[in-house]
Parts: structure tokens; C-alpha cells; sequence
């Protein structure tokens, strides 16, 4: 690997000075000081900062969207849940077609709408649980190394406990709105929006992770029309660059009613300036190199070495989140996602909510090890590895059990 590959340094004492820019800060002089300003006025105009520079404009919704059951079992995981496949169809001109598949387990002894939790998945619906009869997913195109074997990740994902807790949860796999590889847009959503000729130029105001949030937000609308879930509680997660999604998704789409980020480091919580491990070289460069896409805008290669100049950093994506709960996991030995980097813009995002008469993240210093911070904004670091796992969840469904039902 080149040198200017490598992660920054993940010793504190290597860490330049930085100034994070202030998100109360009206361009025009003067702070904000009312929720109302805020939500009218510089919400706005920061969430155009980070549309520009690093997540790119919002796909439109498709002009035709329907939800086609597929299968639905009613014994499912051992005759606790209800499972059901929807697959999601949508279409812009005549002939034009996208569609992914959603797998959803519904608690089985609910007596109404239940709260629910939906993200993306790393390898198929069929290894997000123990269920043999699963349908595949992941395989819409061939630059995806295929995922044959089952339940590789059902520990991630925990539905028994979700569903003995009274909570539904959905996943779809994020290979089937945008393969996570180079030259794939014609077997991504933005084919819909764009023509072949047109690919190349697409990162200049769309990036990758915008079209998973595009596919989140449409998931959500098919979670939306289900009887069995209330359609005001659906929380929102995701794992490493699915946990940038989910942050990017909840920034953007406020249906969400709570926000999960799960270990997400560089473009995700953790703050650029600070130059701690991950980086955007790693994303551009090297992720070229490993035939992944860049996840971000073409604009946000500019400031590759040069996050100093950087108009807005990350605890501005998590302040745009205000005033819904926010909650972001770390973990120890996680070192290039920067841990404390994300403590500490949850922390400068505290700022914002407390506009809304928030206290924001309720601690002052990074918590202990296996330590639930919990509040509008939560936290906890993790002993272990760059992984999501049932501690993590316990936090999450102790949070939503406070907030979503």
C-alpha cells in the first residue's frame, strides 16, 4: 500500500490543532439562539454545507413505488415472530424499474403497531438470521462476491431478542440499491435517474452513500404501510459505513424517529479535523484500489490532507439529527474509527440540542469501558473489536424502549 494510503496516527499526542466550526454560527454574524432559527433558517444552510462537500444532493423519490409480499410465515423463529419478504418496486419513466428485497419479523404476540428498527446489511438477508428458508439477496449484479453461506451475521442483528422485546426489524442488503464496487451504476437505483452515458459524472453531486439512504428511505415507506408496525417509531442503524448511512439517512429524512450509528468513524461520527486513523485518503485512493467506490462526493477528495479546510465537520451532521435521540457506539480496539473522536461530537453537537432544552450527551468525559450513557443523545464504549454485537444492542433496545414505545 502507498504511503499516502496509510491511516493517520492513532496516538493522541500526534493530533493537530484544530478549531471545529460552530454550528450556532450565522454566516451572516451573530448566533443562533431559538430551536425555531435553527430548524428554519441554519439547519438549512448547514445541511447544504454537507450536501456539497461530502454527501451530495438527495435522490427525488420515484414517480412509482408499490410493495409486493413475497412470502410471509406465521411460526416464524420458533413461533415467536412473523416473518414476512416484501420486495420494493420502484419505477421513474415507462420501462425504467428498480426493485430490493426486505426481510421483516414482526413480534407474533403483539396485540397492535409495534415500533421497529430497520437498516442495511452487509451480506444478504439470509445472513442476518438463523432461519434456513430465507430467501438470498446481495446478488443483483456479478461484481459482488457472491455470499452462498446462511447466518453468517444473525449475531449482529439479535431479531429473537427483538421480537421478545415487542420490537419489529427489517434489513435489506445494501449490494441491492448500490453494489459497494467500482463501475456498478447500472445495477444501482441511480439507474433510474441517470443514463449510461451519464455514469461517470454522477459523483459530482451524488454520492454512494446518498443512494443507500435513498434506499433506507424507501424501506421506510414500505415498513410505513405494514399494519403490524407504527409507522411514527421506526428507528434507523447501521455498522461501520452503513453506521455513516444511517447518520446520513436520519440527517436527511426526519420520519425517522431515532438514530443509530454503530462504530462508524471517518464520515461518519468521528470528527475529520482531529486526523486521528481513517481518513479520506483511504476512501478515494485506496478504495479505488480495492475496486470498492468512493463513498462520499467527488468535491470531498479536495480535502484529502486538508481536512483543516473543511467548512463543517462532523458534529454538524449529528446536530442536523436534533431534536430526535441520537445514539453512537465505539468500541476499544477500534482505533482508525477514532472512539474518542465521536464522543466529542456527540459532545459539540450537544450545542444544538440544547436549543430544543436538551442536555444533549450527558457526560463531560469519555465513559468508561461497557459503560450506557443514554439520553437525547447516547453513547457507550465498547470493549472489543470493530463489530456489532448484543451489548450494543441491549443499549439500543433500552433506548427505544424509552423513546419509540
Amino acid at each position: 500500500m502507498s504511503e499516502q494510503w496509510k491511516a493517520y496516527s492513532v496516538n493522541e499526542s500526534d493530533i493537530p490543532a484544530y478549531t471545529l466550526p460552530d454550528p450556532l454560527e450565522r454566516p451572516s454574524g451573530g448566533r443562533v439562539s431559538t430551536a425555531s432559527e435553527w430548524v428554519n433558517q441554519q439547519r438549512r444552510q448547514i445541511l447544504q454545507l454537507l450536501k456539497d462537500g461530502e454527501y451530495g444532493e438527495i435522490l427525488p423519490r420515484p414517480k412509482r413505488l408499490s410493495f409486493e409480499l413475497l412470502t410471509q410465515r406465521d411460526d416464524a423463529l420458533d413461533n415467536t415472530a412473523i416473518r414476512k419478504e416484501y420486495r420494493i418496486h420502484c419505477g421513474m419513466e415507462k420501462d425504467n424499474d428498480f426493485s430490493f428485497d426486505l426481510l421483516l419479523y414482526l413480534p407474533k404476540a403483539a396485540t397492535g403497531p409495534v415500533p421497529a428498527f430497520l437498516g442495511l446489511n452487509f451480506k444478504g438477508n439470509h445472513n442476518t438470521t438463523d432461519e434456513l428458508d430465507v430467501q438470498r439477496t446481495g446478488f443483483k449484479s456479478p461484481g459482488v462476491l457472491a455470499v452462498e453461506e446462511r447466518s453468517l451475521q444473525a449475531e449482529r442483528w439479535c431479531f429473537r431478542e427483538a421480537v421478545r422485546r415487542g420490537f419489529a426489524s427489517a434489513t435489506v442488503c445494501y449490494h441491492d440499491i448500490h453494489p459497494d464496487y467500482t463501475n456498478s451504476e447500472q445495477y444501482s437505483a441511480f439507474r433510474l435517474f441517470f443514463k449510461s452515458e451519464q455514469y461517470p459524472d454522477i459523483q459530482r453531486r451524488y454520492s454512494v452513500i446518498g443512494c443507500w439512504a435513498w434506499g433506507l428511505s424507501r424501506a421506510l415507506e414500505c415498513l410505513e404501510q405494514d399494519p403490524g408496525i407504527n409507522p411514527a417509531a421506526i428507528a434507523v442503524h447501521g455498522h461501520s459505513r452503513l453506521g455513516k448511512t444511517s447518520l446520513w439517512a436520519g440527517a436527511i429524512e426526519k420520519r425517522f424517529r431515532m438514530v443509530i450509528s454503530n462504530n462508524s468513524g471517518c464520515g461518519g461520527a468521528t470528527l475529520h479535523k482531529r486526523k486521528f486513523g481513517e481518513n479520506l485518503s483511504q476512501h478515494f485512493e485506496a478504495h479505488e484500489h480495492w475496486g470498492t467506490p468512493a463513498w462520499f462526493v467527488r468535491k470531498c477528495s479536495d480535502y484529502i490532507n486538508r481536512e483543516e479546510e473543511m467548512p463543517f465537520d462532523q458534529h454538524e451532521l449529528l446536530a442536523l439529527i436534533a431534536p430526535r435521540p441520537l445514539a453512537l457506539a465505539t468500541a476499544s480496539l477500534d482505533f482508525d474509527a477514532d472512539p474518542k473522536g465521536e464522543f466529542l461530537s456527540a459532545k459539540a453537537a450537544s450545542e444544538v440540542y440544547a436549543l430544543f432544552g436538551s442536555q444533549g450527551l450527558e457526560a463531560d468525559e469519555m465513559p468508561p469501558l461497557n459503560t450506557y450513557v443514554s439520553g437525547d443523545i447516547s453513547f457507550h464504549y465498547r470493549e472489543g473489536k470493530h463489530d456489532q454485537t448484543p451489548f450494543d444492542w441491549e443499549h439500543y433496545f433500552r433506548l427505544a424502549e424509552k423513546f419509540l414505545k
